[in-house]
């Protein structure tokens, strides 16, 4: 296994330039996927953005076969969907998970079609599942970069109507909020967000990348603000160590990354100071004392919705 050192010195190899563009790629895959992915958690939107990331594969595949850019094909398939899914989601006759549902499954099977009648289908197709640490070409650099600089402005220009409609769609509809506009422009970022993860990490473990640092987050702080900052830190870890450990091991990428991200989730669901399991575990013996803990149905309670301080931090 490499030093962490052999590591550093590889990241500086002219011969291995792939290599600190992986990681450039994955760094801001994590950032901008750690804040999307906060609106993301506290919305309990983990099927919208696993239905993004199957709804971007034909807009790669189309790009593959033209020989275009992935990330802007993959952008227009995301938004097209996006687009799509808020307006056949406004039929009340459906709910909105089944309108995506239909969408997702629909856009990746076209994807499928699509890939299969270009040369080289097999290992293309496992590149874009899987993702590929070899396969970033230059222009896609700037691109992604330019596009994680105009999801964080957007995050941070229209995050309190964000948070509103999060916290309470129809709060937001009475004070005059834009909510379908709103609903649309997440999904949008949701979409872009995935297009940059996809090449390092790939489709099928993007969600991952989206969800998880930033469930790691919300089980350290009640404070929207703090877990905005936490989980594109438990991201960036993730991809650094994730990045090092499949290059030592010989490992796959977006796996690897995966993995150490979980391990991260478990840790802190595990040590969390106020919401780990050792936590609850020595509050339950106090409850049982009499030391006037509150009850196991109000902390279950409080788990469940943001805390005031998150309101606070979210629209103050």
């Amino acid at each position: 296994m490499l030093t962490p050192q052999e590591f550093v010195a590889d990241l500086f190899n002219p011969a291995l330039s792939f290599l600190p563009k992986a990681l450039f790629v994955a760094l801001l895959s994590s950032a901008v996927c750690g804040v999307i992915g906060c609106y993301v958690v506290l919305r309990g939107m983990a099927f919208i953005g696993d239905a993004v990331a199957h709804a971007v594969f034909p807009g790669l595949a189309v790009a593959f076969v033209v020989q275009g850019n992935l990330v802007l094909g993959g952008a227009v398939a995301g938004v097209l969907t996006a687009v799509g899914v808020a307006v056949f989601s406004q039929n009340r006759r459906l709910r909105e998970d089944s309108v995506i549902g239909v969408f997702f499954v629909g856009a990746f099977a076209l994807g499928i079609v699509i890939i299969s009648r270009s040369p080289g289908y097999s290992g293309s197709l496992q590149q874009f599942l899987f993702g590929s640490i070899t396969g970033i070409p230059d222009e896609d650099l700037v691109v992604v970069a330019v596009s994680t600089v105009v999801l964080l402005l957007l995050a941070f220009l229209f995050h309190k109507e964000f948070v509103s409609v999060t916290l309470d769609r129809e709060s937001a509809r009475a004070l005059g909020l834009p909510v379908f506009v709103l609903d649309l422009a997440l999904y949008i970022m949701v979409s872009v967000a995935v297009v940059i993860s996809v090449q390092t990490i790939g489709n099928i473990l993007v969600l991952a990348l989206l969800v998880t640092p930033a469930a790691t987050a919300r089980l350290l702080t009640d404070r929207l603000g703090v877990m905005m900052l936490l989980a594109p830190l438990f991201g960036g870890l993730a991809a650094l160590v994730g990045l090092y450990l499949s290059w030592s091991l010989d490992l796959p990428t977006g796996g690897t990354i995966v993995l150490v991200s979980t391990m991260l989730f478990l840790l802190s669901w595990g040590l969390a100071p106020r919401h780990g399991a050792v936590a609850r575990l020595g509050q339950r013996r106090l409850g049982r004392t009499g030391s006037g803990a509150p009850s196991d149905e109000a902390r279950e309670e409080d788990d469940r919705a943001p805390s005031g301080s998150a309101l606070d931090a979210g629209t103050g």
